[in-house]
């Protein structure tokens, strides 16, 4: 049973800075791809950033330049981090993984919220 499992969310004053981290219970090479997701109150769920087993990176236009998605095979973990935070980045934000038969795997979320 895979797991993910994020942390490193909290309350940030806007332009301030967090990471992100999302620990997978097995190889990260099991995955095609990583990603996070985040979903503000009222919003359907959005692809913030993802990255392929090959490393390739896609970034929501809202967050490039911003944010930075990365992975440590090592650890298992990818990381997101995010500079530069605005009250609209405010959301819980959810790791997700896709497996070589295109299954989803979520993790539980993390809240962000950055004051104003």
């Amino acid at each position: 049973q895979v797991q993910l499992v994020e942390s490193g969310g909290g309350l940030v004053q806007a332009g301030g800075s967090l990471r992100l981290s999302c620990a997978a219970s097995g190889s990260i090479f099991s995955f095609s791809a990583m990603g996070w997701y985040r979903q503000a109150p009222g919003k359907q769920r959005e692809l913030v950033a993802d990255i392929t087993r090959g490393g390739s990176t896609n970034y929501a236009d809202s967050v490039k330049g911003r944010f930075t998605i990365s992975r440590d095979n090592a650890k298992n973990t990818v990381y997101l981090q995010m500079n530069s935070l605005k009250p609209e980045d405010t959301a819980v934000y959810y790791c997700h993984a896709l497996d070589w038969g295109a299954k989803d795997y979520w993790g539980q979320g993390t809240q962000v919220i950055v004051s104003s």
